[in-house]
């Protein structure tokens, strides 16, 4: 039985060694708000909108290489002049794209934060307008034109911070096995595999997106978890829409006999990678 199709990516959490500095850069750099800061924790996201990241300090932290984890959370925004605001942001803040691209169903920027992590930042295409090839999604890596992009900046808008329609889009894995990986996100929760690149990379969705998590093993083949106090993912969140759509996965989860814990936020589960997921709907 597929995943419920309203079912989206939430707060994404972050361990940082640095929470001060690392605030900082996703406030000016980013253009987050602050929804609410202590001595231990910040939660960002637009403005009246839901936390999109949520940075939990964590002194001496430090980021773990070759192991699974976080390769990079994919923040979209609403429109390309949206896009153009982030990218005058990033220049701005004095910050270095890493990457761009067009993948046909999405303009993309690329970047890291001040701990490593890996950043999206994009817009979608209509849906109307995504390749398609023997009536199946075939998203590409094309060159995409800054110059022209930044043309279509407001900067006394974009001074203002990303806008109250910004969403987290998706997010992607490191993982160990794709098709370990693939087998818990699409046979035991209910996500559909929308494409994939060989062995080493796939993406899922709910609804018919071009994707919800993608994962890879790029850089991350049979590798181990993280250790629990390391710099980077924490956990992340996956929304469904209601009480019962939240239930349904969850007795798939169970039925797989995989383990799963609740909390005043919903279930927690570890994905065959050891990525943490919190399972959660939009109603808490």
């Amino acid at each position: 039985m597929p995943i419920h199709p309203d079912t989206r990516v939430g707060a994404v959490h972050l361990r940082v060694g640095d929470l001060s500095q690392s605030t900082e850069f996703y406030q000016q750099a980013v253009g987050l708000h602050i929804h609410s800061k202590d001595e231990n924790t910040a939660h960002l996201g637009p403005p009246q909108g839901e936390d999109l990241v949520v940075l939990e300090g964590g002194e001496g932290a430090q980021r773990s290489i070759g192991t699974t984890g976080l390769y990079h959370i994919a923040i979209r925004v609403p429109s390309r002049v949206e896009l153009s605001h982030s990218l005058w942001r990033i220049a701005e803040s004095g910050w270095q794209l890493e990457g761009v691209a067009d993948h046909g169903v999405s303009e993309a920027l690329y970047l890291s934060d001040r701990e490593g992590n890996g950043i999206e930042i994009y817009r979608d295409r209509p849906r109307e307008e995504w390749p398609m090839r023997n009536g199946k999604l075939a998203m590409v890596n094309a060159p995409l034109d800054l110059d022209a992009l930044l043309k279509e900046t407001d900067r006394e808008s974009a001074r203002n911070g990303v806008n109250p329609e910004t969403t987290m889009g998706h997010i992607h894995l490191r993982v160990a096995n794709i098709d370990q990986s693939e087998n818990f996100y699409c046979n035991v929760s209910g996500f559909d595999l929308v494409q994939r690149y060989g062995a080493s990379a796939s993406f899922v969705s709910a609804g018919g997106y071009h994707h919800h998590i993608g994962m890879n093993t790029w850089q991350s083949l049979n590798a181990p978890p993280s250790p629990e106090n390391a710099a980077g993912l924490k956990f992340y969140t996956i929304l469904l829409p209601d009480k019962a759509s939240l239930e349904s996965v969850v007795e798939r989860v169970r039925a797989a006999n995989e383990k799963i814990d609740e909390n005043n936020a919903g279930w927690f589960v570890r994905d065959p990678a050891g990525n943490r997921i919190l399972l959660s709907f939009t109603n808490n």
